[in-house]
């Protein structure tokens, strides 16, 4: 009699996601190996400073010599105007965080790794944005103290204890990161370098300059609305005409990112890699 050993095959293991976590843990790893990232952060940062002590010591030299009325004038504003030159290497970076996953073709092998494609797009996007936060705060600060150094000598400095300050200098770093947010959300929908920068300065910029071709009677309406007037009312301390307020403002900049970020959520499930 021919006995026939039956075969015992171990019981199939239960599918189990890799946990955000894990995700976050992941795209940390990855943002902080990439060369891009300390390169366009430590030229930001150079940018933010360098130029809130070229612009102060300026501004006090013309208000010790009397061509400049302090009345009015927003120190403030002026010690972070360094900030306009850094949203440009920030809001690269944010395009470049995305789209060099697909220019390499790494992208790929992240999805696979990482099937659930909206977890994987929102820990980047999350990682992302707590590091640029993190940058910008400290740049700002650093800005304003090393800007208010210099004006306090023509005694036109400004104090956080004065309305409106504090709320600006934390600004910075909210809107460095609300604009890092919209070059990441628009590289995550175009997903080409090249095609997601140019979106980006256009959306950023070009659209002021096309609100110049329109009605004089629509021209305010509009271009108060528009992503970088709307969000630079955060680190302005003297509102000027018929502007947004600082948080009206910013809130419109950080609709521009949310909306980019929540169409790419919805596209990145339906295409291709």
């Amino acid at each position: 009699m021919t006995t026939v050993a039956a075969i015992t095959q171990p019981a199939p293991r239960e599918f189990s996601t890799i946990g955000f976590g894990n995700l976050l843990r992941s795209e940390w790893t990855k943002l902080r190996s990439v060369r891009s990232t300390p390169i366009s952060i430590a030229v930001a940062l150079v940018a933010t400073i360098g130029i809130a002590a070229l612009v102060c010591t300026h501004d006090a030299h013309h208000i010790k010599n009397g061509s400049l009325d302090p009345q009015g004038y927003d120190g403030t504003l002026e010690s972070l105007s360094g900030i306009y030159l850094a949203q440009v290497v920030i809001g690269a970076l944010g395009v470049l965080t995305i789209t060099s996953e697909y220019a390499t073709g790494m992208i790929r092998a992240t999805l696979t790794a990482v099937p659930q494609r909206r977890a994987m797009l929102a820990a980047k996007g999350l990682v992302f944005a707590a590091v640029i936060f993190a940058f910008g705060e400290v740049a700002s600060v650093a800005a304003f103290w090393i800007g208010q150094s210099i004006l306090h000598s023509a005694h036109a400095g400004a104090s956080l204890g004065q309305p409106g300050v504090l709320r600006a200098v934390i600004g910075g770093g909210l809107y460095l990161t609300a604009v890092a947010m919209l070059g990441f959300g628009l590289g995550a929908l175009i997903r080409h370098t090249a095609g997601a920068l140019s979106a980006f300065f256009g959306l950023l910029f070009a659209t002021s300059a096309f609100v110049d071709l329109l009605p004089s009677s629509w021209h305010d309406t509009v271009l108060k609305y528009m992503p970088a007037n709307a969000g630079s009312q955060i680190i302005t301390v003297i509102k000027s005409g018929r502007a947004l307020s600082a948080w009206a403002g910013y809130g419109v900049l950080c609709l521009y990112a949310a909306t980019a970020i929540a169409v790419a959520l919805v596209a990145i499930s339906r295409r291709d890699a």
